[in-house]
Parts: structure tokens; sequence; C-alpha cells
């Protein structure tokens, strides 16, 4: 027989196929699309097992309105949406813990694809979310699906979201459940929102911290049939110590297809791994027909006028913006400062996509800009760790051809600009000449070169205030305050209490050759 094996992950709450940058528009990609997909394929054979691998709750603006705004106890319109296709089984994300426990539970009570996550336990050490594995009948061939989260989320998520629980290594819990997962099922899958830290000749891609342990698991826990990954958004189809993976891209452009020949003493004789586009597809009808009413909620809502803008915050360079700081980063330091009482900030240009704040703003403007569900932390630094914070955030870029580029580091495996900072309440040189390590030049604070032993106070988003992204010289211990709201909150808040909003075009930084 042949088993297809269907799967998606990192959706974000991407349901219909727009990033709400514009109203309305129609991108290649979107559950609604890759649903069709999913249908599609179902057609063509008679034994599919449909998986989702995680970051289905958080990062649209849809997501943004159903947790923030509308205050569903649970993802209502994400889960309707999810349930017209008939998932079998689906995993926990590192984003699904974002809007906290609470929200999280009822979401997965009230869906009907069954959750397996075996490597986050509570406080008696039990899994916190579901089984840790499940069996699915074919006649009398069993298929096992273990399901597996990053072991990372403990880093960067804010703690009280994660509060009781505990989070292991896939590798070590994969090494514990597969043998006996074997006694009950004939054909094991690991459905693991985890990606790749190695290529596959076993040459590190990333720094190695445990995020991702698919490399480690498919070498070192025999049993494996099939494996399904996630995370790092990556487009990936092939085998690796002769087992078939795939990591189907994110918000839903792809879909991951493993198929297995599986003989008659229940054995696999061949295996086959691809993606399949949903660029081209029409939405899946069932599935548009749930989303279609709360989209257009969201549409009105984002549409909503606050302020307007003396000046512009707008801006046509991403990587300008990078290099030269802009009005728009100046406007959101501003409201980080203001909120906390400080006056130096940190932040990062989190998307690509949009281009700054029309005028007037609007919610659309503060949503697809500021995509993350962040909130804000005080701690308390001195002067060193600060230079440590400026000399971490200038690793971003590199020279070719005596040009400045980004880090190819910070685009392969996976785009992380979101782990490059611009910081205000200071002014600062950046030269990329110089050594990794060795490229802040003319730091001052008030005028005045920055002492190593100089205390300061500073505000960053809580991901980056407990050391995310490998900021080491932040952590926990030094966080002195926290503001609970979500960072999108806080600037509509901002908005609201100013009317009118005067454009800062201030540069305090440079990056320089």
């Amino acid at each position: 027989m042949k088993l297809k094996i269907l799967c998606t992950s990192d959706i974000h709450g991407y349901l219909a196929p727009t990033n709400y940058v514009k109203p309305n528009e129609n991108m290649p990609f979107g559950l609604e699309k890759a649903a069709t997909t999913i249908k599609q394929e179902q057609k063509d054979s008679d034994h599919t097992l449909i998986l989702d691998d995680g970051d289905f709750l958080e990062g649209s603006p849809l997501a943004y309105y159903s947790a923030e705004v509308v205050k569903h106890p649970s993802a209502k319109p994400i889960n309707a949406a999810y349930d017209t296709i008939n998932y079998d089984f689906g995993s926990l994300g590192n984003h699904e813990f974002n809007y906290g426990q609470a929200y999280l539970k009822d979401t997965i009570q009230n869906t009907k694809r069954q959750f397996v996550c075996a490597n986050i336990l509570n406080k008696n050490g039990e899994p916190a979310f579901g089984k840790p594995y499940a069996i699915k009948d074919f006649g009398d061939l069993k298929v096992g699906v273990l399901g597996l989260t990053t072991q990372a989320i403990n880093q960067w998520e804010n703690k009280a979201n994660v509060k009781g629980l505990q989070f292991k290594s896939g590798l070590e819990t994969a090494q514990k459940y597969v043998p006996i997962m074997k006694k009950e099922a004939d054909i094991i899958v690991v459905l693991y929102h985890g990606g790749f830290e190695r290529d596959k000749a076993g040459k590190l891609s990333e720094k190695f911290t445990g995020e991702n342990e698919s490399y480690q698991i498919l070498e070192q826990v025999p049993g494996i049939d099939a494996l399904v990954t996630g995370h790092q958004h990556r487009k990936l189809a092939n085998h690796l110590f002769g087992v078939p993976y795939v990591q189907p891209g994110h918000r839903g452009n792809y879909v991951g297809k493993i198929t297995l020949d599986i003989d008659d003493d229940k054995k696999v004789t061949d295996s086959d791994a691809k993606l399949i586009s949903t660029a081209q597809n029409k939405p899946y009808q069932p599935t548009k027909n749930i989303v279609d009413p709360i989209d257009q909620q969201v549409e009105r809502w984002l549409s909503k006028p606050l302020s307007k803008i003396n000046g512009s915050l707008r801006y046509k360079d991403p990587f300008k913006v990078r290099t030269q700081g802009s009005s728009f980063i100046n406007f959101i330091q501003r409201v980080q400062m203001e909120t906390m009482g400080v006056d130096i900030s940190a932040t990062a240009l989190f998307t690509d996509e949009a281009h700054g704040f029309e005028n007037p703003i609007t919610m659309r403007n503060i949503i697809t800009n500021y995509v993350y569900p962040n909130t804000l932390a005080v701690l308390n630094i001195t002067g060193k760790d600060l230079k440590a914070a400026l000399e971490k955030t200038a690793e971003y870029f590199a020279l070719k051809d005596k040009q400045i580029i980004v880090n190819p580091a910070y685009s392969y495996p996976k785009h992380r600009d979101y782990n490059y900072d611009m910081y205000a309440g200071i002014d600062y040189t950046i030269d990329v000449s110089k050594p990794v390590g060795s490229r802040i030049t003319n730091l001052t604070y008030h005028g005045r070169p920055v002492k190593d032993q100089q205390p300061l106070k500073i505000v960053l988003n809580a991901y980056r205030a407990v050391g995310g992204g490998h900021y080491s010289m932040y952590d926990e211990s030094k966080i002195v305050s926290y503001n609970t709201i979500t960072m999108s909150n806080l600037i509509a808040k901002y908005l609201q209490s100013h009317p009118i909003i005067d454009a800062n075009n201030r540069q305090n930084f440079k990056v320089i050759s």
C-alpha cells in the first residue's frame, strides 16, 4: 500500500491569501490555498495522514485580532478554518505560547485535530499538552505520530507565558519514545516543530543551541520512517540517513508530501519527499466561507485612522533604514522610551514587507510593521553590556567587494533580520571594516563616551531582554520592570493620545566601511 503524508507548518494565522499590507490582496500563500492542495491530493490516494507542524496561533493581523481585540477565549476562527481540512494531528510551535497558556489550552481543546507533544512537560514531569504520541489505524496498519517542539522556547518566551513548564530536548525525547512506539505501531512519523542545524554533510549551518535538532534525531534515533519539520520557514524535501523529510515553508505557501510504499510485512520499501506550491490555487471554498466574515472584520479594523503626521514616517529601502536609521524607527523608539520612562532604547525592523506608517496612521500600519506580540522590559545594564550588545548587532553586516552587505548567516538557513537592533538615546558608529567584536566606535551617551562600569537603563522587547537572538549580555536577572501590554496596543494607545505625530529624522548612528 501507499501512505501519503500531507503537512503544513508555520501558517502563523495567515488563513486568507493576504499579508494585510494592502486590503484584500490575492497572494501566493494562505491556509485557504493549502487546503485546496490537500483536498486534491486526498482524491488521488486511499490512505492519507494530514498533519500540521505548529506555529498556527500567532503572526497575522487576524490572529492578533482574535486574541487581543475580540478576546476570544480560544482561537475560534483559526480552529474553524483548520477543521474544514480534517487534520489528523498537530504539534505545537514556539509561537503558540505568545498569548498565554490559557488561550493555548482552550484552543487545542476546541478543535477536531488531536495535538501530540512529548517534550513540553508540566511541573510533575508529565506531557502538558495532549498525549506524547498517537496512533492512527489504516486497516491493520498502525501509524504512530510523535509530537516534538523546539526546546529553545524557554530561552526567549515571556516567562509568565511558560510558567510551570519544562522544555526537554527533542532528541532525548525521541530516543525515549520511538522504541516504545515501535511496540505499538508499524510505521513511525515524527512531527517536530524544529529544523536542521546542520547540512546534509553534517556541517553546522548555524550556531548550535539545541534549537533545531532534526539532523541529530535522524542520525541517532533508529526506527523513524518519516520526519516532518518546521520552525525555520525553509523549503526542504529530501532524504537523510535513508529517512524522507520535509519542511514546507511558511504561511501555507507549500504543502509537504511524503509518500511511503509499504509491503505486506508492514515495512517501508520505498519513499519520496516533495513540496507542492500552493501559489496558483484558488482558495478551498469551505475554508474560505469560514474565513471571509472574520477577515472582513479585520480589514475594517485595520483601516481605522488613528493619528496624522507632520512630515513622513514612510521609507522605501529597509537596508538603508538599517544602516542610517529613519523617522519610523525613531518613532518606535520614542514610544518605547516614553512608555517605560528611560532614555535608551533598542528595536529592530521586523519585516521588509511593510514600509512604515502612512498618513493618517491606521491599525493596518501598526500591525503590518510591528508584527510580533512583544511586550517591553527595562533592564539595568552597564556600559560594558551596552558595548557588547552593539558589537553583537554589528555582526549583521559583512563586506563583499568593499560593499556593505547583510551577513549571509542572517539570511541562511533562516532570515533573522529581527536580530539586528538599532539603538536610540546614544550615538555610535559601526565600522564594518573592523573585525567582528571590535566594530563599535564613537559610542557616546549625552555627548560623553560610555564607560564600562557606567550604570544605564535600557528598554527592550521581552524577547531580547532575556537574551533572545544570542544576546547573552541581557538576561532576566537584569530586568527591573515589565509592561504587560503588547507593543501593538502600546503604539495604538500612544497614537490615540497624540493626534498629531511629528516625524523626527535625527540620525544617531551610522554604518561605514
